[in-house]
């Protein structure tokens, strides 16, 4: 191991310990608040994210539109892959910021079209990180892969904790199934009020862009140490 691959052990050791310790009391009561909330969000908007959540699972699975060219990637050490995954970072963030900020100033309607958009933006970015740590994402192990680190990013603190385990894993213990209602309500349950309010007309602009940039940097950041964890080997962590 050289020292750019200890360097992000020490790092997946830290975020490790982030995703281990339960949320403080003033996150859980704002997650209460968020749930209370979404109670009062239209039909149509949880219909959407159902829609978008059920159309992102069979496009994944099943879909033909993920065929990135995996060999060029062969062979990377950890630091560049690192680096090419935040180059593309930064390009896929741009537009879910600015995607975000224009949907916002329309308010309801388009605000509606703003959830597959970043969904696409979201999956899109993980098929290419998936890529360039050299997995090829024609399999279907890889897929599931790809839907288990979609999971991790945005769910709650103990299905969060689920994934982890399941990932940490993976390439001993295989594959696993995936419970598609609960995948579904956490990623609904997860969204911010913020993100709902970006379909507030005008004020929405502002608001669905901070809100996207949020959410690419925490993709951002899961998505990364999911792939770092797989390719160094003989990393051990406490499962809960």
């Amino acid at each position: 191991m050289n020292a750019y691959e200890r360097k992000i052990e020490n790092e997946l050791a830290e975020w490790h310990k982030k995703i281990i310790t339960p949320p403080k009391a003033l996150k859980r009561k704002t997650t209460n608040l968020q749930v209370k909330a979404r109670k009062l969000v239209p039909v149509k908007v949880q219909d959407a994210i159902t829609a978008t959540v059920r159309t992102l699972i069979k496009s994944v699975m099943y879909g033909s539109g993920f065929h990135p060219k995996t060999n060029e990637y062969m062979g990377l050490s950890m630091a560049e892959s690192d680096y090419l995954v935040l180059r593309s970072f930064h390009n896929y963030k741009k537009v879910a910021i600015s995607g975000g900020a224009l949907t916002g100033a329309g308010g309801f309607i388009t605000g509606l079209a703003d959830l597959p958009t970043l969904v696409g933006i979201k999956i899109n970015f993980i098929f290419k990180c998936a890529t360039i740590y050299g997995f090829d994402v024609n399999d279907l192990n890889e897929r599931l892969f790809i839907l288990y680190v979609f999971q991790l990013a945005f769910s709650h603190h103990d299905h969060r904790l689920n994934c982890f385990n399941k990932l940490v894993n993976w390439d001993e213990n295989g594959a696993c199934e995936i419970d598609w209602e609960v995948f579904q309500l956490e990623y609904r349950d997860y969204l911010d009020i913020a993100k709902l309010l970006q379909m507030v007309p005008i004020v929405g602009a502002p608001v669905g862009a901070i809100a996207n940039k949020a959410l690419m940097d925490t993709l951002c950041e899961f998505v990364m140490n999911a792939y770092r964890m797989r390719k160094l080997k003989g990393l051990t962590f406490d499962l809960v």
